[in-house]
Parts: structure tokens; C-alpha cells; sequence
């Protein structure tokens, strides 16, 4: 039975977490951690790290970067393995990150969902078939999302840049430019809206013609099954850092 404690676990991610964990075999919450209990919760929840008095198996974070970082120094000081789904870290951030991976196992991904992650290596493929395209990145979250553009996005990106040599350049904002658009940039775009949990679209502009692929989430449980599946895979890894991409080896 892995014993798992849930960063974050109050918000959206977290709940989804805590619920489809409820359904899940040889899995089970042995405590979470957030800024306040609702009552809710049928575990012990912690407000700060520092309180903590139970040592999981795995950690699963769907939190902001503060709070990742707080939980990420417990975990290296327990040697606990962590899967992080937080987004919007800065590059500082990042770097600490793939630091502490060489001291714990970490799992990190911007998005849990197997097929995004498929998606990331489809449109890559098609980038290199598709070479003269002009390539154009639409993402949409609901209206509460704090980052932008969507760590998913930038999965696709850098994905899409990685296979044409990383000759492209990333276009957030063309609304202060006025020239005309350059063959090697990707446009990436965010619009924020409603409860849409999260849907990415890649365009390839090609001459007289375009090719689209998107990928829609319908339900938050996706994001909460992947990391769940993430935990059980992470947790007798050795130390190192790990993504979605391990698990479909």
C-alpha cells in the first residue's frame, strides 16, 4: 500500500486527488497540506510543513511554486519521492528542482495526461513533415488559472522546438509589433474563461491549407489518475529525474 501526503491538497487538483485515491487499489491519503483544512477531509491536514509528524511513501504536489519548494525541502530532508504537477515555475525555481532530483527521485510534469503528453510527440513529428508551416499554439483554462502561458503549452513548444533543432524563437505578444510574422516563431496564445479545465491546440499554416490537432480534458480526474499512476511508478525508483515520458517506455 503506498501512503501517499497530497501538497495542495484543499484546492481543485488536490480534492480530485483525494477522491479518485479513494478508488484506487493499493494506494491511500495518509495526510495532506494547505493553508486551511475545510473539514472535509478524512485524513490529517497540516497547514505548514514544519507540522508535519507522518512520513508518506510519495508526495503528490498540485499546489503554486512556494509551496512546492516548502514541501520539496521536507521531502529531500526525509528522502521522500515527489511528483510535482505545479506550474509557473521560474527558471531559478526549475533549477532546484533538478537539483534536489539528484538527492530523491522527482516526477515532474506540467500536465498528467498520457495523450497530451502523446500529443506533445505527434505534433513534434509533425513539425518535421510540416517544416515550411507557420505554427501557431492556442491554450485555454478556466478563469481562476494564475499562469500563463500553460506549462502544457510550453510542453507542446518545446516539444515542436526541440525537433527543428531549437531554431524557434517563442511570440507571446504581437499586439506591440508591427512587422510581419517571422518563419521561425511559434505563436503561443492564452485565453482564460469559464470553468474550461484545459484545452491546447497546435496549427500548422501551411500554403492555401492548415492542419490542426487538439487536445480537450473533459474532467480534472485525468490530471488525478496520472499522478496517482506517476506515484506507484515513482516510488521504489532510485534517485533521479523523471517525467511522463518514463512511464510509456
Amino acid at each position: 500500500m503506498v501512503k501517499v501526503l497530497i501538497n495542495g491538497c484543499n484546492g481543485k487538483m488536490g480534492q480530485e486527488v483525494a477522491k479518485r485515491i479513494k478508488e484506487t487499489e493499493d494506494i491511500e491519503t495518509l495526510c495532506g497540506v494547505d493553508r486551511c483544512d475545510t473539514g472535509d477531509n478524512d485524513f490529517p491536514v497540516f497547514e505548514n510543513v514544519e507540522d508535519i509528524n507522518l512520513i508518506p511513501d510519495c508526495i503528490i504536489d498540485f499546489s503554486v511554486p512556494k509551496a512546492t519548494l516548502n514541501i520539496l525541502e521536507f521531502a529531500k530532508k526525509n528522502k521522500i519521492p515527489i511528483i510535482i504537477a505545479t506550474t509557473g515555475f521560474s527558471d531559478e525555481e526549475n533549477k532546484i528542482i533538478e537539483n534536489t532530483s539528484k538527492e530523491i527521485p522527482v516526477f515532474k510534469s506540467a500536465n498528467m495526461s498520457y495523450e497530451i503528453n502523446l500529443m506533445a510527440k505527434i505534433v513534434a513529428q509533425l513539425s518535421k513533415n510540416l517544416s515550411d508551416s507557420d505554427i501557431e499554439i492556442i491554450e485555454t483554462h478556466h478563469n481562476r488559472k494564475i499562469d500563463s502561458p500553460s506549462g502544457t503549452a510550453l510542453i507542446l513548444a518545446n516539444s515542436i522546438n526541440k525537433a527543428l533543432d531549437n531554431k524557434m524563437v517563442y511570440e507571446y505578444d504581437r499586439h506591440s509589433k508591427r512587422e510581419k510574422r517571422s518563419k521561425n516563431e511559434i505563436g503561443i496564445h492564452s485565453i482564460r474563461g469559464g470553468t474550461e479545465v484545459g484545452k491546447h491546440s497546435v496549427i500548422f499554416f501551411g500554403q492555401n491549407e492548415s492542419f490542426e490537432i487538439t487536445h480537450n480534458v473533459i474532467s480534472r480526474s485525468v490530471f488525478a489518475d496520472g499522478a496517482i499512476k506517476a506515484a506507484k511508478f515513482l516510488v521504489n525508483k532510485d534517485v533521479g529525474f523523471y517525467n511522463m515520458n518514463d512511464m510509456f517506455v
